[in-house]
């Protein structure tokens, strides 16, 4: 049995026996307590960390118990409160129901009384973090976990992370560029004990660098311009879930000595913060890039690398596993007309063909926009090759062409007619990528242009490959 996660409680009270009593019984209990003597200091450690619940005395010199409570509705609604007073009142009571508190106790109360009443909180934030989870899941566009496919390749995937699905050890999925890394991550977390916990995924190069580290670590209010309120991190919203970092070589190298530290000590500290908050967070990473080489050329911590590499699944391209493209077709389609009878056909003896002629550099993503479009074009089923873009729609079965990872990008075209100049550049950037292993400053070099120009032409034949012609 998974034990209960232990909550970051903070309470305040001015009777120095109270505090010294909370002070040894919620850590007895399993609790990360803050002990305060009265509401002005618990101010400053609400400005400093987070909590999961707030246990204050009503009545304290300076500052009071309301005032704590009202500053927690400002900065983190999500806090869960709770009042203590030996002078209780109807307009007490009121104002406690006013400020939404989760529980309201007359002193003197008994130590097994605020136990049950935390209980109840650490419940009622385990059932809310569930419900959020399945709230994200119920909005993925891609559907469920399942691996479609029955090919061996695939099989050995299935196989792998059923294996270690139930530990706790860290994962690095690799794979090129749309082969589904991220269904990987998916199925072992909902494989896992944290199941019912947060999935939070987030794709280190589509963030912009200067907020890398208040994304993952949070920030507290003033840390830097705009940040205007208290914000926690996606290791803290993570936490008591798994925490999916795509495209880890994305990662900048001056935060991955702090993402190093997190992984070594479980504990984060927001931007601008000089508290420690314990985290716990299981790490699933991903990359079509090779680290082995990026540390080679000093762009990536050994170190680090070791540290997320406990247990490796390597998703294999789609040219590796044709024989799932009638299964993936076919999960496509249904999935987008859900009211398909079972027995339905869905493509044609030539649209099958094309679609297994073809090299699939953007692997299944680049299938999914394909099966898209040719929905789009078909009143009613099975499809054919009319409906498949003009790039597919004349290939016939040939013998697979050697395999090139490099992402989105759109295959050479058929040997039916003379090459144009833009194919044969394509092709030269294509077999330039594949000879250095997608290392692009190598390629540029390789092919005497700058760094700039190879990009701007990758992201001219990544919209050409997204593009969708009738």
């Amino acid at each position: 049995m998974k034990p209960k996660r232990a909550m970051r409680v903070l309470f305040a009270d001015d009777e120095p026996s109270i505090q010294e009593l909370m002070r040894i019984e919620l850590s007895r209990l399993g609790h990360e307590a803050t002990v305060c003597p009265d509401g002005r200091t618990a101010l400053a450690a609400l400005d400093l960390t987070a909590y999961d619940c707030v246990v204050v005395d009503l009545d304290m010199p300076g500052v009071g118990g309301m005032e704590v409570i009202a500053r927690v509705r400002e900065t983190a609604p999500d806090t869960e409160t709770v009042i203590i007073t030996g002078k209780s009142s109807v307009e007490t009571a009121i104002e406690a129901v006013r400020q939404d508190v989760f529980e309201y106790l007359t002193k003197p109360c008994r130590l097994a009384e605020i136990q049950a009443v935390l209980e109840r909180v650490r419940k009622k934030r385990e059932l809310t973090s569930r419900l959020r989870a399945l709230e994200r899941r119920v909005r993925r566009a891609e559907g469920g976990t399942h691996l479609v496919g029955g090919s061996a390749a695939l099989a050995q995937v299935r196989r792998l992370v059923e294996r270690v699905a139930g530990s706790e050890a860290a994962v690095l999925v690799r794979g090129e560029t749309g082969t589904g890394k991220e269904l990987v991550a998916r199925a072992l977390h909902e494989g896992s004990s944290r199941a019912g916990g947060p999935l939070v995924a987030v794709n280190c190069g589509a963030l912009p660098e200067h907020l890398v580290e208040s994304e993952l670590f949070g920030h507290r209010k003033g840390a830097f311009t705009g940040a205007d309120e208290h914000r926690a991190g996606l290791f803290e919203v993570a936490d008591g879930g798994t925490l999916f970092l795509d495209e880890i070589g994305e990662l900048p190298r001056s935060l991955q000595s702090r993402l190093l530290r997190v992984l070594e000590s479980g504990e984060i500290r927001r931007v601008g913060d000089n508290v420690s908050i314990t985290v716990d967070v299981r790490l699933v990473c991903a990359t079509h890039r090779n680290l082995e080489e990026m540390v080679r050329a000093g762009e990536f911590r050994d170190d680090l690398l070791f540290r997320i590499n406990t247990f490796e699944i390597i998703v294999p391209p789609l040219r590796e596993r044709r024989d799932d493209i009638p299964a993936l077709v076919d999960h496509l389609v249904r999935r987008a007309r859900p009211q398909l009878p079972p027995r339905a056909e869905v493509i044609n003896a030539a649209v099958l063909a094309a679609l297994t002629s073809h090299d699939w550099p953007g692997n299944v993503r680049e299938l999914a926009n394909v099966v898209e479009h040719a929905l789009v074009l078909c009143d009613e089923l099975p499809l054919s090759t009319a409906h498949l873009p003009g790039r597919l729609a004349a290939l016939q079965p040939t013998t697979p062409r050697p395999a090139v990872a490099v992402g989105i990008l759109p295959a050479p075209a058929p040997a039916l007619r003379p090459r144009t100049l833009r194919e044969m550049e394509i092709e030269a950037i294509l077999e330039g990528l594949a000879r250095n292993d997608g290392n692009k400053p190598r390629t540029a070099d390789e092919l005497g242009i700058s760094l700039k120009t190879l990009y701007n032409k990758l992201h001219q034949l990544q919209e050409a490959a997204l593009e969708r012609p009738a």
